[in-house]
């Protein structure tokens, strides 16, 4: 964890000193822009009076403190990013001192009726998703959900050699995540795909030629009248005339105009993210993948974006009205550029929402890579196909202080039931999520919190914190039963892990007894494989009928009139309760 802090806080005093210079330049730049205005403005005062010497200079001043202004605004963002790569690194310092509960915790992303995520604090306030997430696009933040939520077990290799990747390219991922986490848009990436696919064209072709015609003109005009070839006149009619033709279209120039206002800010952020995937060779199936979506022979995406969010910006110059009456009344401007988005439209639009996707993929997995990156004695699993379902070596729950955390192996074969026992806050409920949290994290191809694991793939599902519903006019014990037939019937259609977290609470203890024998049964007879945490003990005895079934437990002791607990999974069933002793020790009974 030292070396780790290092590395971050080196990264920190980096960019810190290039922000000093960067800062600097800026100030610089803003005295030069002010000495151009001041130097613009006094030539224009000294040829007051001579038109075509006003004009040329008010021209060159113009173009160059679009140039000067250009440049500011690179140095700006130039600034922005070293500021967001700051924090990146003191993000990472903060939670490897498990300070945390500052990010965002996915709590849209809960849902109680899922497979298993409502059990395993995989979303809300100190969840995994809290503690490991750092995508910084909307759509990146929905793919990586969806990730841990999938029970997906397709490619899981590739999905570790991306990840393990991508864990040792530190500098390109937080570049990536620098330039995501400057994204500011007001429209979603679904919404501007909808937009181009919907596009309806209301230029016609031929503007194209006419609009480069009438420009040519225009200067000829403009041109004769400043070298005192032609009068006046001339450019007066030919302005009156663009402005006519303008016209004609601006209801739907206005509507474009509005649109592009939007989606020109958005092309711009994301044509920067697409260039970060280009310049970076990967080697990994999947990677490779993913930006080859990007990059192709003909053209590359950057490019192609690039060129896009010129032209809205080009249209978006309408919004000065200087420009807008001279660029329409001599160049037809509008329809020109109009013309322009809607033959992009056609050429590239179909395949912005695979951009937009391979981006989102990226910021996904650059999470998953820094998390990686952050527990190097983590192991990858070994994918099996043999008898082990999963077999780890001195595992724990990555949630849990490394320096605190009891380090436990477990080896469990298909088919095989676990029925688990121990006094209360023995540890009982911890080594179900770190059980459960190992084969979520396994099948998206994290490493995970042990020190070796074998593991045959298999799906997830849960019953641990069923809660009654006042709502829906429904019982704690109504509730259970629904999530238990929800469980059965899912094992009827694939296989799963089963973690159960003492099952029929909301009965009686012989009712209960019973129940939970009979339904123990089902799933062995099923042939299914999990973990059941009870304590019930008398449910241990079903060992003895069904080999399939084994008995652990958690124990606890008190020493010195105090509890204490080892946190050691081990054989057998435990004999220690500590609910009698914790009344008395907290003074609620005598």
């Amino acid at each position: 964890m030292d070396n780790l802090k290092t590395f971050y806080r080196h990264r920190v005093e980096l960019h810190t000193g290039l922000l000093g210079q960067v800062k600097r330049q800026l100030a610089l730049s803003s005295t030069i822009r002010l000495i151009v205005f001041v130097f613009a403005a006094g030539l224009t005062y000294l040829f007051f009076g001579d038109t075509k010497l006003v004009l040329g200079t008010v021209i060159v001043a113009i173009g160059l403190f679009l140039f000067l202004v250009s440049k500011h605004t690179d140095l700006q963002y130039r600034r922005d990013k070293l500021l967001a790569l700051i924090k990146i690194n003191e993000t990472e310092i903060k939670v490897l001192e498990r300070n945390f509960h500052h990010l965002p915790d996915g709590s849209e992303y809960k849902d109680p009726t899922h497979f298993f995520a409502q059990d395993i604090d995989l979303f809300g306030k100190g969840s995994y998703y809290q503690y490991s997430n750092r995508t910084a696009l909307l759509q990146g933040s929905d793919m990586l959900a969806e990730m841990l939520l999938s029970n997906n077990l397709a490619n899981i290799a590739d999905k570790q050699k991306a990840v393990e990747e991508l864990s040792k390219l530190p500098d390109w991922r937080q570049e990536f995540s620098a330039i995501a986490i400057l994204v500011k848009t007001d429209t979603t990436t679904k919404t501007i795909v909808s937009w181009l696919s919907g596009y309806k064209a209301y230029v016609p072709k031929v503007m194209r030629f006419v609009s480069y015609a009438f420009s040519l003109v225009s200067l000829i005009l403009i041109g004769g009248y400043l070298f005192g070839l032609l009068p006046g006149y001339p450019i007066f009619m030919i302005l009156l005339a663009g402005l006519l033709l303008s016209g004609f279209y601006l209801k739907g120039t206005s509507k474009l105009a509005s649109d592009a206002n939007r989606l020109q800010s958005t092309f711009q952020q994301y044509q920067k993210l697409i260039l970060k995937i280009e310049e970076q060779e990967f080697t990994s199936d999947l990677l490779r993948e993913k930006r080859n979506s990007v990059v192709s022979q003909k053209e590359l995406a950057s490019k192609v974006l690039k060129e896009f969010s010129e032209i809205l910006g080009a249209l978006d110059q309408r919004n000065n009205m200087f420009f807008a009456l001279l660029g329409n009344g001599f160049f037809l401007w509008d329809l020109l550029q109009a013309y322009r988005i809607e033959r992009w439209i056609g050429q590239h639009g179909p395949k912005v929402e695979q951009w937009f996707n391979a981006i989102a993929f990226f910021d996904a997995f650059n999470s998953l890579g820094n998390f990686a990156h952050n527990h190097p004695s983590y192991s990858y699993p070994k994918l099996v196909e043999n008898e082990i379902v999963l077999k780890s070596v001195k595992a724990s729950h990555p949630l849990l202080d490394p320096q605190k955390a009891v380090p436990n192996d477990i080896t469990i074969l298909k088919e095989q039931f676990f029925i688990v026992t121990g006094a209360n806050m023995a540890g009982k409920s911890t080594f179900l999520r770190t059980v459960s949290l190992q084969i979520v994290m396994a099948n998206v191809g994290l490493p995970i919190c042990a020190q070796s694991s074998e593991y045959s793939p298999i799906k997830l599902i849960t019953s641990m914190r069923t809660t009654d519903s006042l709502t829906d006019d429904e019982s704690y014990f109504f509730s259970e039963l629904k999530r238990l037939k929800f469980i059965v019937d899912e094992i009827q259609k694939d296989k799963y892990f089963i973690v159960l977290d003492e099952i029929l609470k909301g009965t009686n203890s012989m009712d209960k007894a019973i129940g939970s024998r009979k339904f123990v049964e089902k799933l062995v007879a099923s042939k299914s494989t999990g973990i059941i945490a009870t304590h019930d003990l008398s449910l241990c005895e079903v060992s003895e009928e069904l080999p399939q079934v084994m008995n652990y437990y958690f124990d606890a002791e008190i020493i010195n009139n105090e509890l204490n607990f080892d946190y050691t999974f081990k054989t057998g069933v435990c004999k220690n309760m500590n609910a009698s002793f914790l009344l008395k020790k907290m003074e609620i009974v005598e």
